[in-house]
C-alpha cells in the first residue's frame, strides 16, 4: 500500500513539474456551448432526476466535473454536454456581480422581440405557452403577465423558481449582458405579444 501511494505521489509531482516546465499544458475548459439549447436539454433530460433548485449549489468547476460525469449516464453527446454546462454556469452568477457589471439604464440596443427570440424562446416557446412543463404560460389571463411590471422586472432580473417548474429561471434568463432597459423592453414585448 505504501509503495502504491508513493508511486501515485511521484507521478503527481512529475506531472506538476512538467506542467510548470511548460511541457504539459494545464487543463483547458471545454468550448462554450449554447445556453438556449442547454436549457432545453436540461429540461428534457436532466430535470427528470434533478430538480434544480439553484445553479449556485455547485461552483463552475464542480459543474464541469459533474456535467461530464453525468454525460455517460444521460446518454448526451459532447456538444449537448457543453450546452448544458454553459446553461448551468451562466445560471450560476451571484446577483451582486450582475448588478455591479451592468449599467442600470443603458441598453444593448436590441428590441424586446429580438431579446425574447435570442434568450427567452428556448424555455418560453414562440407562442409564449412554455416549451416544457412548469414554464409559465404567458397567454393565461391569471398567469405571469397579470403581475405588475415591478414584480416582473424583479423576477427576470434576479431569476425565479416557478411552482411546478423542474428548474429555476436564471437571472436575466442567463443573458448577463441585458440591462434594466433591455429587461423592460422584453416585458413590454411580452405584454404586447401575449397579454390579454
Amino acid at each position: 500500500m505504501k509503495a502504491r501511494n508513493g508511486l501515485i505521489l511521484a507521478l503527481g509531482l512529475q506531472a506538476l513539474l512538467l506542467m510548470l516546465a511548460g511541457t504539459v499544458q494545464a487543463f483547458d475548459y471545454p468550448e462554450t456551448g449554447d445556453f438556449a439549447r442547454g436549457s432545453k436539454i436540461w429540461a428534457d433530460n436532466c430535470s427528470r432526476c434533478h430538480n434544480i433548485r439553484s445553479a449556485s449549489e455547485l461552483r463552475d468547476d464542480q459543474w464541469l466535473t459533474t456535467s461530464f460525469h453525468m454525460r455517460v449516464r444521460a446518454g448526451l453527446t459532447g456538444q449537448e454536454t457543453r450546452d448544458v454546462l454553459t446553461f448551468l454556469q451562466r445560471s450560476n452568477v451571484p446577483l451582486k456581480k450582475i448588478v455591479a457589471d451592468t449599467p442600470s439604464t443603458a441598453s444593448t440596443g436590441r428590441s424586446g422581440e429580438a431579446i425574447y427570440k435570442e434568450t427567452c424562446i428556448a424555455c418560453h416557446g414562440a407562442d409564449g405557452k412554455g416549451a416544457f412543463p412548469g414554464v409559465p404560460d404567458f397567454t393565461r389571463k391569471d398567469g405571469r403577465l397579470s403581475k405588475s411590471d415591478a414584480e416582473l422586472l424583479k423576477n427576470v432580473s434576479n431569476g425565479v423558481q416557478s411552482p411546478g417548474s423542474p428548474m429555476a429561471m436564471p437571472p436575466k434568463g442567463g443573458n448577463l449582458e441585458l440591462t434594466e432597459t433591455d429587461v423592460r423592453n422584453v416585458i413590454s414585448y411580452l405584454r404586447q405579444q401575449f397579454g390579454q
